[in-house]
């Protein structure tokens, strides 16, 4: 018998248009007072309209935080726990990307915890309970609405995790119909992230298990299949409800088959250069698994066919390296940069992210192969 350990949110709503439910399912939680939190793009582009007309119409009290920026910087959480302090609220709803999703996660933990910011850093080091919490995406990648972590920046760059169960919401709520106005290169950037979230799942070294190995092939499944449809296609609702399922798939499977070396070597594009986290990934993603294929192999081999079916009848490195290959045409066709270059990185910047990512110890012991400084600044180097 596998020995395992296996958590996620406790229910999901999939259903164009749920957002507009979420007035009647705070009241019924027991809710009066509601903090909504999102930033200001998605606030302009009207996506938390029918949310807050459903709390107006349940007659819910509401405030709305809608400041998060991309990589939240510890001030912008303070700032944000604060208010729901000050206006005593008793529920969270998280309503954009995942930034408004990680900010929403540590407000409700640390409005009504003891405990500080600082001393909650890392896996496992909050106590106690929660403010009731929904969380909704607006993008089809990040995850981050069935996902115990939320990513801090401090200082300049660095940036910080938070792991805990506490950070898993009540409710993940997938609207598609959030996702129908997204410019096409924020649909290919998320939607390539959720890939990497589940390729690494699927790779992962120390917690790698058959449930998060199932979703992640799940996700892998649903995510090729319509990546390039919802970027030709933007108004395809049902392709763009298959995006959230894989993506919330594959934040299943990663929350408890943890990422590697991927997500390592992009954290720091995001912290010195302000790379959107998915594109980020995508920038390194294949460089990395050529590094990971002598001991990923037979794993990449086992997916192949889930992303690109006419690799079916390909076998060993030929459908290892058509692997690595399709996800290089496949970035490319979908409108991405595919050169660390073209989003302002230098040679002289490669020392320092390859210190910055070696780092991200939490990152890298989960990877299927050991990554050195040398490692990561050869593998900088080729993706420049």
């Amino acid at each position: 018998m596998t020995s395992l350990s296996f958590q996620t949110t406790k229910s999901a709503l999939c259903e164009p248009g749920a957002s507009g439910k979420i007035g009647a399912l705070l009241r019924d939680m027991g809710a009066k007072r509601v903090l909504l939190v999102s930033d200001p793009g998605v606030i302009g582009a009207g996506l938390t309209d029918a949310a807050r007309a459903s709390l107006d119409n349940a007659g819910l009290a509401f405030e709305l935080f809608g400041d998060v920026v991309a990589d939240p910087p510890e001030r912008l959480i303070l700032d944000a726990v604060g208010l729901a302090q000050a206006h005593e609220v008793d529920a969270v709803v998280g309503l954009g990307g995942g930034s408004s999703m990680d900010t929403a996660k540590l407000i409700a933990f640390l409005a009504v915890s003891e405990q500080r910011l600082s001393e909650i850093y890392g896996i496992g080091q909050c106590r106690g309970d929660r403010l009731p919490l929904i969380l909704i995406p607006t993008t089809a990648g990040t995850g981050s609405e069935v996902t115990p972590i939320a990513i801090v920046t401090t200082g300049e760059s660095e940036k910080k995790g938070v792991v805990s169960p506490q950070l898993l919401p009540d409710l993940a709520i997938l609207d598609a119909e959030l996702t129908l106005g997204l410019p096409r290169h924020v649909t290919a950037a998320t939607g390539v992230d959720a890939m990497v979230h589940a390729i690494e799942a699927y790779t992962s070294k120390i917690k790698k298990n058959p449930i998060s190995d199932a979703l992640a092939r799940q996700a892998l499944t649903l995510l090729a299949a319509n990546l390039r449809t919802v970027c030709e296609e933007p108004g395809n609702t049902a392709a763009r409800s298959d995006m959230l399922l894989g993506s919330m798939l594959a934040g299943m499977a990663f929350t408890n088959a943890p990422v590697g070396a991927v997500h390592a070597l992009a954290y720091p594009l995001g912290g010195h250069f302000h790379v959107p986290h998915g594109l980020s990934n995508s920038l390194v993603l294949t460089e990395v698994m050529r590094f990971n294929a002598p001991a990923a192999a037979e794993l990449y081999n086992e997916i192949a066919p889930l992303i690109f079916p006419e690799l079916a009848d390909a076998e060993g490195e030929v459908r290892n390296e058509g692997l690595i290959a399709g996800l290089e045409r496949l970035i490319a066709d979908v409108g991405l940069e595919t050169q660390l270059r073209q989003v302002g990185v230098s040679h002289n910047n490669l020392p320092m992210l390859a210190e910055d990512a070696m780092k991200q110890t939490r990152l890298l012991v989960n990877n299927p192969r050991e990554v050195t400084y040398e490692d990561a600044l050869a593998i900088y180097e080729r993706a420049l």
